[in-house]
């Protein structure tokens, strides 16, 4: 079940309006419009609020795994669980603001959701912990992710299955094997390519 169906069911489980909700979230009835129908995602702190208003921890917000209705929990998520999945589930960070359009966070299952403040444009992150367990994944990502100079550039995303390191640009996917350093060089030398800095490449392994 998905972020949205939950703060959906959770709201009238408890009796609650969208407009009793956001003003409970110190938010517009639009913003909990948006939650519930998948087009926004709360931000850190309106989902530390829903938390507490529904009673409910932020893993049983967060994870897809995890059921309202008699809670369901699948040991198989986060990094610890990377060795037990399939070799086609990919784990990693996607910063929202990254993609332009949002229907392809409709494959991941996103464990934990952080706001980064970078100081820049957008001052603001938005940082998705995922998993996904499509095979095309890489393919389907790189088709969305932002390549324009008014929009910061070349974005990337960067995720792992199993001992492999991927590296998704927009219509660019690179890989190399963990430990490989012939291979990692070679990503990165075509990361340097797209106007990546050195800095920017201490991606998680």
């Amino acid at each position: 079940m998905k972020l949205s169906e939950k703060i959906v069911q959770l709201r009238k489980a408890r009796g609650l309006t969208q407009e009793d909700l956001a003003a409970a979230c110190n938010v517009s009835r639009q913003s909990i419009s948006k939650w519930e129908a998948d087009i926004a995602l709360p931000e850190v702190e309106k989902l530390l609020l829903l938390g507490q208003i529904f009673h409910v921890s932020m893993d049983v917000l967060l994870r897809d795994e995890m059921q309202l209705d008699g809670v369901r929990e699948e040991h198989c998520c986060g990094l610890n669980a990377v060795g037990g999945r399939k070799a086609e589930s990919y784990e990693g960070i996607l910063i929202k603001e990254s993609i332009e359009d949002e229907n392809i966070l409709d494959l991941l299952n996103i464990h934990k959701v952080e706001l980064w403040n970078t100081g820049g444009k957008p001052k603001y992150w938005t940082v998705l912990h995922f998993s996904c367990a499509e095979r095309d994944f890489p393919e389907r990502v790189s088709r969305v992710m932002i390549s324009d100079p008014r929009k910061g550039g070349n974005w990337f995303v960067d995720f792992r299955a199993g001992n492999v390191k991927y590296v998704v640009f927009r219509d660019k996917v690179l890989k190399y094997r963990i430990g490989d350093q012939a291979e990692k060089e070679y990503v990165c030398d075509e990361c340097r390519k797209l106007g990546i800095l050195d800095g920017q490449m201490n991606w998680e392994e």
